[in-house]
């Protein structure tokens, strides 16, 4: 089973940049996916998260009106378009599975709910 993310990378202060986490090994259209953070010296974050079936979405407040997770199960594929970056958003972005949520996801979903981790995408965003 592998998490694939891309489409990290520098911009400033107010850009847009696009996540992307590819799934293989496995299909993972039931289950639901997210998209954490940590930034050096902090622990890792919530971010965003997406129920299986795309119904219900949940965001972490700090994000919340800036960023949009979407997914393509067609694709095994989840997003996370991201607005209005600040530099505050700088970290590492990790894309997760939860394999034990039903039709919908909590605020925050917490680390230990997550079953498989994907390698990280650093974003960094400059003043």
């Amino acid at each position: 089973v592998q998490l694939q993310a891309s489409g990290g990378g520098l911009v400033q202060a107010g850009g847009s940049l696009r996540l992307s986490c590819a799934a293989s090994g496995r299909t993972f259209s039931s289950y639901a996916m997210g998209w954490f953070r940590q930034a050096p010296g902090k622990e890792r974050e919530f971010v965003a998260a997406i129920s299986w079936s795309g119904m219900t979405t949940s965001y972490a407040d700090s994000v919340k009106g800036r960023f949009t997770i979407s997914r393509d199960n067609a694709k095994n594929t989840v997003y996370l378009q991201m607005n209005t970056l600040k530099p505050e958003d700088t970290a590492v972005y990790y894309c997760a599975v939860g394999a034990h949520f039903s039709d919908y996801v909590p605020v925050p979903v917490q680390t230990y709910e997550i079953d498989y981790w994907g390698q990280g995408t650093l974003v960094t965003v400059s003043s």
